[in-house]
């Protein structure tokens, strides 16, 4: 489906009396239909009033403050009260500007707006047409080959989550309120009726919070669970207080590596805010290409998604770069959240021994413990992550499946792939590689 119109529908609720209120659902074909502050108010209510850059880092550096107070960190982070870059509204737009989703990409736009029947946006989803499977990170072809086989259609399908990016996060945008439990509701029924109008097979709602992976069960969705790796900031002082956490030739091998990264001449750098300059990106987008060719066959973001982001988030990016000889030969991107440290993609034109988990790992480490973030978010797959210090975590989805026949299957495939996954974890995390006597919080 490539020409999205936009759709509307009405969500009511009966009041305790004869009164009714009414919330109206409908979606856009552009982020750019909608204010920045009024989706950031839902997206990330914490910052929805700081949208000058000096203000945002400022309510990050208070936020960086409120986790080291906490340190040694056991307590579970409210995704509502913490800033996520992925959901805001400067990057999606970025995504959309630049042609990364769009066009012929197979995502196209079709956010979901709750609305009072005043004009207030009350709640909001990030909603894609897909014309394939490619760029998610849950993997979902099987289920697509098997329908299919039977004679369904499995596209296009309605994919709720940010393009391209396997990192957890709210997906239903929700602004804190007295409306706010009846705005989520609005948002889950209006995607079961989108999902309808579209003549979409299902709707995914992918890298899910877990309160949002709870909710989406009640309302009927199945539920999934995969595996990815976090590091955890127990108020370290420094990498190698990090480091004496570890069993003895767990720190052997990662100094080791460390020092083998940067053994021909290669220098680390972090670059942020104004260090985010055209020339860099250059540099930054020839180490995508390079190794995303590899990887994925097609890299899925454009140059400009770079120059973009760059310009509406510099200082919620931290590009990790690896210079040699005069010239820049590898690097990595994150994105800076209130409370965590998301690794994104690499890429290099060099090949160092131990360079990828220097500049994607070590220096994500060494850079949360230095500005007192509590997680690391690594990205997707990766067990060789654990020996690092990245210990395993659960990731959520829920999806609506309109074929009664199809979903009955895959509930039947789900609740012996969580049983798997929920295994497989708990052998991952014994193989822990932190001292028996290091008070360690798994999930």
């Amino acid at each position: 489906m490539n020409d999205v119109q936009d759709k509307h529908m009405r969500v009511y609720k009966q009041g305790r009396a004869e009164a009714m209120s009414e919330l109206r659902v409908h979606t856009l074909g552009a982020i750019d239909q909608v204010e920045a502050a009024a989706w950031d108010a839902c997206a990330n209510p914490m910052l929805a009033s700081a949208h000058a850059g000096n203000e945002i880092t400022a309510a990050l550096q208070v936020s960086d403050k409120h986790c080291a107070a906490v340190a040694p960190i056991a307590q579970k982070i409210d995704q509502e009260s913490s800033y996520n870059p992925f959901i805001s509204h400067s990057f999606l737009s970025a995504l959309e500007d630049s042609g990364s989703v769009g066009g012929r990409s197979g995502w196209q736009v079709q956010h979901l707006l709750v609305k009072t029947a005043d004009a207030t946006l009350l709640a909001a989803a990030p909603c894609y047409v897909k014309s394939h499977s490619r760029g998610e990170y849950v993997f979902d072809r099987g289920w697509a080959e098997a329908y299919e086989r039977a004679g369904g259609s499995y596209y296009p399908k309605l994919q709720v989550a940010v393009p391209f990016t396997p990192a957890t996060g709210r997906r239903l945008l929700v602004r804190p309120g007295l409306q706010a439990d009846l705005a989520r509701r609005a948002l889950a029924a209006g995607l079961v009726e989108l999902c309808r109008l579209d003549a979409a097979s299902g709707v995914h709602v992918t890298f899910a919070t877990e309160p949002e992976f709870d909710f989406l069960g009640e309302q009927g969705f199945l539920q999934r669970t995969d595996q990815q790796f976090r590091w955890e900031n127990s108020g370290y002082a420094s990498f190698e207080e990090f480091l004496a956490a570890l069993a003895a030739r767990k720190r052997k091998t990662i100094r080791r590596e460390r020092r083998d990264a940067l053994a021909n001449g290669v220098t680390v750098h972090w670059l942020t805010g104004r260090d985010l300059t055209e020339g860099v990106w250059d540099a930054f987008f020839e180490f995508y290409m390079e190794t995303g060719s590899r990887k994925w066959g097609r890299p899925y973001l454009t140059r400009a998604f770079y120059s973009l982001v760059g310009e509406r988030m510099r200082d919620q990016i931290l590009l990790v770069m690896a210079k040699r000889s005069g010239r820049w030969i590898a690097g990595a991107i994150n994105f800076i959240g209130s409370h965590t440290l998301f690794g994104r993609h690499w890429g290099a034109i060099e090949d160092h021994p131990f360079l990828h988990f220097e500049l994607c790992y070590y220096q994500a480490i060494d850079y949360a413990i230095a500005h007192k973030l509590c997680y690391v978010e690594a990205g997707a797959q990766g067990e060789h992550k654990i020996a690092r210090g990245y210990m395993p975590k659960t990731t959520h989805s829920a999806h609506y499946i309109a074929d009664p026949a199809l979903r009955r299957a895959i509930a039947d495939y789900l609740m012996r792939e969580r049983a798997y996954v929920a295994a497989a974890g708990a052998e991952l995390a014994a193989t822990a590689p932190y001292r028996k006597d290091f008070p360690l919080d798994q999930e």
